[in-house]
């Protein structure tokens, strides 16, 4: 996955949860390029969202990437079975799993696309080891758990920090950036250097979804 251009990667948990098929659709429709799918246990967030069988009737309705984002304790215990679901790219929590190499690994192996997530409070020089082993690195704005939240500003040097290492490293690999994206600061973000955007509310809310997710990307003024 080269870093070459901006993805918008509309995130399913801000659509209609009794419709989800609907939301599937709409982001088609609206120019999105995958779909992001926010996983939580209730455990190492404190939501419950869905897990592997909404993943696979999601599969069933779309050509869509599935852009599963992993908020579970232990996630290696599950990553057969997303995969065999029909996830496209899973990325995970490395301070949640016991085994985050490993876990890397295995979805690569598979020929899925892996990757790490850094929350606000997680210094990425702990897991910076793991970027050779990544196909994305997914950098939260936000706590995860919750749609909706305030973008955290820090997040912008987090993003800066991430993409001086993989510089450093020579790996091309894109930053997605999760939580709190809008129009009015998504120019910000991609300055430091993410190129996959996700967007929940800004787009699900939008009166014109459409039109937001090409201001996203900066294709209008």
């Amino acid at each position: 996955m080269k870093n070459t251009e901006i993805k918008i990667s509309p995130s399913l948990l801000s659509g209609d949860f009794a419709d989800m098929a609907s939301a599937l659709k709409s982001v088609e429709e609206w120019g999105g390029d995958m779909a992001h799918c926010d996983v939580m246990d209730g455990v190492f967030v404190k939501n419950l969202t869905f897990g592997m069988p909404m993943i696979k009737a999601l599969r069933k309705r779309t050509k869509l990437p599935l852009d599963v984002h992993l908020m579970i304790i232990e996630p290696e215990r599950y990553i057969d079975e997303f995969i065999q679901s029909g996830a496209d790219i899973i990325t995970f929590h490395p301070e949640a799993s016991k085994d985050p190499l490993g876990t890397l690994q295995n979805i690569r192996r598979q020929g899925v696309k892996s990757g790490i997530v850094f929350n606000p409070d997680i210094e990425v020089n702990r897991f910076k080891h793991l970027f050779p082993h990544c196909d994305i690195v997914l950098v939260m704005g936000v706590y995860a758990g919750r749609g909706g939240q305030k973008f955290i500003e820090d997040t912008l040097e987090k993003i800066a920090e991430v993409k001086g290492i993989l510089d450093e490293m020579k790996l091309d690999i894109p930053i997605e950036i999760d939580g709190g994206i809008k129009e009015e600061n998504v120019d910000k973000v991609i300055q430091k250097g993410a190129s996959i955007i996700v967007a929940g509310s800004s787009v699900f809310a939008s009166p014109n979804p459409k039109e937001t997710i090409k201001r996203l990307r900066g294709l209008t003024p």
